[in-house]
């Protein structure tokens, strides 16, 4: 087995102190950028690797962050992961990441392998069912926690998410003021804190216009394209069917126009649709969906900052803050066809 090279190799080959190169290792602007440069490329020229462990007992921080998400699939959470992600670049930090599909035990799990990890900080947006006191145990043992896209009651943590409910509100009123006057509610769980919120919104929206509401018009549940593709053939079938839906999301929308379209009906024309979040995807959907710009990538980056301050011992807000959201409008929002 060959010797272990240590700092004190790189140091010597270059003319500068370990201390430097420690320095330089762990991307501290102390350096200089061509120096940090210098002592990186040629400890990559050597072989070394950068012992985190042991720089974490010295400075009782691993450099490590956990990323909890419900499913990274989702357009919306990978918007919102390459944020953090930028952000945390820029502090030399590295994250793990683990979806829990709202899977309680799953992220329990992972929270107790950051735990075990010496993780610095997590950031979640948490699992159907997350108790406050999940989230205080991992803060009494050393893991600070913010919470992103969902709320927990009585968690005493920050929270960045988008106003869903203005939000909703926004695509409801989009669809009011074309002439629609009965409007469908298609996605979402009244189990989380941003389902809840944007049935509300829709709700606000359509009783201070004066609107019924029928029960028959809200078909929950769907959080994804081939589920809001399914819910199609229900809502299809209601009696006095609606002229618009307001989605959950923009794959629960882009799923329930392909199964109008597949019905025969032209979502746009037939059926107004609107969708949530503003993904990539919404603009080059046929039609383009007219969505709500959800603030994703603003979460991202305000979650991994605040973190990035709490572990730093900077003060941070325990509130919510919310984005406000921002109504896009495109092709799928037509007005309502008159019939004789």
């Amino acid at each position: 087995m060959g010797q272990k090279i240590k700092l004190s190799t790189i140091a010597d080959a270059l003319g500068v102190s370990t201390a430097t190169v420690s320095l330089a290792l762990r991307d501290s602007p102390l350096v200089a950028d061509e120096t940090r440069e210098r002592i990186k490329h040629h400890a990559r020229e050597i072989g070394y690797i950068y012992n985190r462990r042991a720089a974490s007992l010295r400075t009782s921080r691993s450099g490590i962050l956990g990323v909890v998400v419900h499913d990274i699939m989702n357009p919306f959470f990978a918007e919102i992961l390459r944020s953090i992600e930028t952000e945390l670049d820029r502090s030399g930090q590295t994250f793990l990441l683990s979806n829990h599909y709202d899977d309680l035990e799953k992220q329990r799990s992972f929270i107790d392998t950051l735990l075990q990890l010496g993780a610095d900080g997590v950031i979640m947006s948490p699992a159907i069912g997350t108790p406050a006191e999940d989230i205080a145990m991992a803060e009494r043992n050393g893991l600070p926690a913010v919470l992103i896209a969902r709320a927990v009651e009585g968690a005493e943590v920050p929270v960045f998410r988008g106003d869903d409910a203005y939000g909703t509100a926004l695509a409801t009123n989009h669809l009011i003021s074309l002439g629609h006057r009965r409007i469908a509610m298609v996605g979402g769980t009244d189990q989380t804190s941003t389902g809840r919120h944007r049935y509300q919104g829709y709700l606000d929206a359509m009783t201070a216009a004066g609107l019924e509401v029928k029960p028959s018009w809200r078909i929950p549940g769907p959080r994804t394209k081939q589920a809001g593709f399914d819910a199609a053939g229900q809502f299809l079938t209601i009696e006095d069917r609606p002229t618009a839906v307001c989605c959950w999301n923009d794959l629960v929308a882009i799923g329930l126009m392909n199964g109008i379209a597949r019905a025969g009906l032209v979502p746009g024309v037939d059926v107004a649709v609107t969708g949530y979040d503003d993904i990539e995807e919404a603009a080059i959907a046929t039609p383009a969906l007219t969505t709500v710009w959800n603030g994703q990538r603003e979460v991202g980056r305000r979650a991994a900052s605040a973190l990035l301050d709490k572990l730093n011992g900077r003060p941070v807000r325990l509130s919510q803050e919310l984005i406000k959201p921002e109504l896009h409008v495109r092709q799928s929002s037509g007005v309502p066809i008159k019939t004789p």
